[in-house]
């Protein structure tokens, strides 16, 4: 049976804890060094995005097991503004804040799977999936 972390986005010191609790579960999931290194890289981006831009958030660590497949997916949600052009804000480069704009267009080709859910006003809910090769 699968079981689910979840994680508070509250402050810097919980990404740091978050990155350990992802990397723990890629392991446990068999993910090579690189893949472990790709979905802790898009994990970071994620949820400093959540923390810079959402106000805070959450993030939620599952195994998967798909037939033959095993991986990790990850579930970032936040209550902050939204995002008004999901669109351009995949686009590198792209930035509302001080950064280079390459968070969410970054964390995409970091991941196997990638989905995005926001709207302004409703917060955002990224889900990421690292398959193990």
């Amino acid at each position: 049976m699968n079981s689910v972390t979840t994680m508070s986005l509250a402050a810097s010191e919980d990404i740091v804890r978050m990155r350990a609790a992802v990397r723990q579960a890629a392991v446990a999931q068999g993910l090579s060094l690189i893949d472990q290194t790709k979905i802790v890289t898009a994990a970071s981006e994620l949820a400093r995005n959540a923390l810079d831009y959402g106000g805070g958030g959450a993030v939620a660590i599952e195994p998967v097991i798909n037939g033959a497949k095993h991986g990790l997916r990850l579930t970032f949600s936040d209550e902050g503004p939204g995002i008004a052009d999901i669109e351009q804000a995949l686009k590198d480069g792209f930035t509302t804040g001080g950064g280079l704009g390459l968070g969410l267009g970054g964390a995409k080709r970091l991941s196997n799977e990638f989905s995005i859910q926001s709207a302004p006003g409703t917060g955002t809910r990224i889900v990421i999936t690292r398959w193990r090769a």
